[in-house]
Formats: C-alpha cells, sequence, structure tokens
C-alpha cells in the first residue's frame, strides 16, 4: 500500500511520532502469525476506526491487512501505552514550536452513551438514566488536550479534577525545564467544592471556578468556550461517541488517540 492511499486518513509525519513507542513483534511460539505485517498500515487502519466508528472487523482492505490483526495489534499497543507516549510526543513538539499556553486550563465534560455491560459505566443523569461514561479533557488556553480521563456518567464531575490535574503537574515532576504550572484553572459549577479550591490553591494554581448561586455562569464561560471547542472535536470522532469499548482501557487508549490526533493537526497547520 502506498503512501497516498494512507494519506487521507494519516496526517503527513504523524507515523514517524507513533513509530518509536510501538513495541517490537514477539515470535509466536506456535509458529505463523503477522511477523511480517508492516506497522505503519496497521496504525492507518486503527485511525480509520476511530474516525469513522466502523466495526474492528468492517475496516476497509484497501489498508493491506486483515481486520483480526488490526484489533490485535490495537490491543498490544495499548497495553504498551502507545497512545499516552504519542500523545505526549506531540505536547512536546507543540511545546517546542511555542504553541502550548499552560497560562490558563480549563477542565471540561462531556456524556457519552455506551453499551450494557461495559466498564466505568453508569446511569447517566442527561440521558434517562441509560448507561454511560463521562470524557474529561483538561486543555490549555487555546483548547488543545493536555490530559483526557474517563469515569461513569453517574459520577460526579468534581471526582475527575484532582486525578486529571495531577496527571498533568507529574509531567512538571519528570521533567521540570518544560512543563510550567499553569497559572489559573478554569471549569464550571460543577466543580464547584470548597476543599478542591483550597488544594488547588494549595498547589498554587489560580482559581477561576464559578461559584454556585452566587455567580453567573457568563462570566467564567468567555474563557471556557474553548473547551466546548474542544470537547465538539473529540465527540466528531465516530468511536468515541456513542461509546462501543466494554473495556475501558481500551476507550481511553483510542481517546487518547483522538487527543493525539487533534494536536498533531494544530501543528501542521502552522507549518503550511
Amino acid at each position: 500500500m502506498g503512501r497516498d492511499t494512507r494519506s487521507w486518513i494519516v496526517p503527513d509525519g504523524l507515523w514517524e511520532i507513533a513509530k518509536p513507542p510501538v513495541p517490537p513483534d514477539r515470535v509466536r511460539p506456535q509458529g505463523g502469525g503477522t511477523r511480517n505485517t508492516p506497522d505503519e498500515p496497521l496504525f492507518a487502519a486503527i485511525v480509520y476506526v476511530l474516525v469513522s466508528g466502523c466495526a474492528w472487523r468492517a475496516s476497509p482492505p484497501c489498508f493491506g491487512v486483515s481486520t483480526s490483526t488490526v484489533h490485535r495489534r490495537f490491543l498490544i499497543w495499548s497495553k504498551a501505552g502507545v497512545w499516552g507516549r504519542l500523545h505526549e510526543a506531540v505536547l512536546r513538539r507543540l511545546d517546542d514550536a511555542g504553541l502550548l499556553d499552560v497560562s490558563r486550563v480549563v477542565l471540561g465534560s462531556a456524556h457519552v452513551r455506551a453499551g450494557k455491560g461495559a466498564g466505568l459505566t453508569g446511569p447517566s443523569p442527561v440521558d434517562r438514566g441509560r448507561p454511560g461514561s463521562t470524557m474529561h479533557i483538561l486543555s490549555d488556553a487555546s483548547g488543545l488536550p493536555l490530559v483526557v480521563d474517563v469515569t461513569a456518567a453517574n459520577t460526579h464531575d468534581s471526582k475527575a479534577l484532582k486525578p486529571i490535574v495531577e496527571a498533568h503537574l507529574a509531567r512538571r515532576t519528570r521533567d521540570p525545564d518544560r512543563w510550567r504550572k499553569p497559572g489559573r484553572f478554569h471549569a464550571d459549577k460543577a466543580v464547584d467544592v470548597p476543599h478542591l479550591r483550597k488544594w488547588l490553591r494549595g498547589k498554587r494554581i489560580g482559581v477561576r471556578i464559578a461559584r454556585k448561586g452566587t455567580e453567573s455562569s457568563e462570566r467564567p464561560r468567555r474563557r471556557r468556550w474553548v473547551i466546548e471547542r474542544t470537547v465538539s472535536w473529540m465527540t466528531g470522532y465516530r468511536r468515541l461517541s456513542p461509546r462501543y469499548e466494554r473495556n475501558p482501557d481500551n476507550y481511553l487508549a483510542l481517546f487518547r488517540l483522538a487527543a493525539s490526533l487533534c494536536c498533531y493537526k494544530r501543528l501542521i497547520r502552522t507549518r503550511s
């Protein structure tokens, strides 16, 4: 399969960033297998499933790989943490280009419907109690997704605040010379909890959360519209909304791949 066949689904240059964290193929003890299947068309097929929302078994033959191999390789790469490291690598390139702005970070969420029996699901308060999950996104000031996470739909949004902020702050522990502490944190009234405000201030992060019952949402919304746009970008990946993956780790893996694509598209737009 030539480069021209893949370019319509995978942006130019993204595979070169994704390739280093991809683990080498393992020899199957029973022999046979797919050792000679190239990784690049498999990556393109995985991106196609994410974007189109088709079932794994319905991925088209134009990629030159079997549908079972595509799904199996996705599972292997997900367990190896490929998608999280791809997201980190793209964020580093954005930072090198001066395109990340963490003077303000914004937290947003969206409910997605999920099938029965899937992990990290619960009765959705916004979908008549149907099973669902919540996508959580922490973005920079321009809406680029910095951290993504998933919880059950009946888990209060405030429960996701600490884990998602700590995930970003952990980058500073690993590489303090690169990653900067957020200047201000913006969110809606759903996370207006006193102990969370205190926790954020303890991290020396300014708090800009609308207060319940005393403050209009209009003023915070002047800064929060960017996360609403980011949520729209993420739900545009049809494999994410509705949620088809029963395993929450696999769903989060696709979520991270979508965040990587979102960030990379911003990067290549600035180069053109």
